[in-house]
């Protein structure tokens, strides 16, 4: 799951440049402002994991949490055409994130005896983690051959949707990932709502 998460995640980040560049109000300055709201958004969220109090389904704070994440902020970015609500998209992606990944900590160094943690966590961070050069060729490749091309001869209800012009591309993309990401986390959690994870 947190692979799939992961290469989402790493496609959107090719992506995202693609949409804010080209776009009138966008350009270099503008993309590294948009930006800086995921690092202000993983503070606040750290903050947050801080005064939460502990929860009864762990798993499941992990699977709404990256719900969250991925459907807003792609869904958001997708239809949207200010800048403002570019900035509230990538806090609201990014806000929960600490979230999902102190729960899955607290999982792992519990469940997992210590004379084994660093074996697991190498296999975990080998699994988790391989899909992000792979998400980041992803969404360039979709970008520039699939999703600007679609959208150069598309018609007027696909403009009125994404835009038009270049960026409007990098749009449909985000709308893809949108789908990709709240398909993925419906269809993990259906197949692991029964796993039950306790706390001694």
């Amino acid at each position: 799951f947190m692979s799939g998460v992961n290469f989402i995640a790493s496609a959107f980040d090719a992506t995202l440049p693609a949409y804010v560049i080209p776009n009138p109000r966008g350009g270099n300055n503008m993309l590294g402002f948009v930006t800086s709201f995921s690092g202000i958004a993983m503070v606040v969220g750290s903050l947050i994991v801080t005064v939460l109090p502990k929860p009864k389904d762990r798993v499941k704070v992990i699977f709404l949490s990256m719900l969250f994440s991925l459907s807003t902020e792609n869904f958001l970015l997708a239809f949207s055409r200010l800048p403002l609500l570019w900035c509230i998209s990538q806090f609201l992606g990014w806000v929960f994130v600490p979230v999902m990944s102190a729960n899955q900590n607290v999982i792992m160094r519990n469940s997992i005896p210590s004379k084994l943690q660093g074996r697991v966590y190498a296999c975990r961070n080998t699994l988790q983690f391989f899909t992000i050069p792979i998400g980041l060729v992803f969404g360039g490749f979709m970008v520039d051959e699939v999703c600007e091309p679609i959208m150069s001869k598309a018609g007027s209800n696909m403009n009125f949707l994404f835009g038009t012009g270049k960026g409007s591309g990098a749009a449909l993309m985000m709308f893809i990932l949108g789908v990709l990401g709240t398909l993925m986390c419906i269809i993990f959690w259906n197949k692991l709502k029964k796993y039950q994870y306790t706390e001694e």
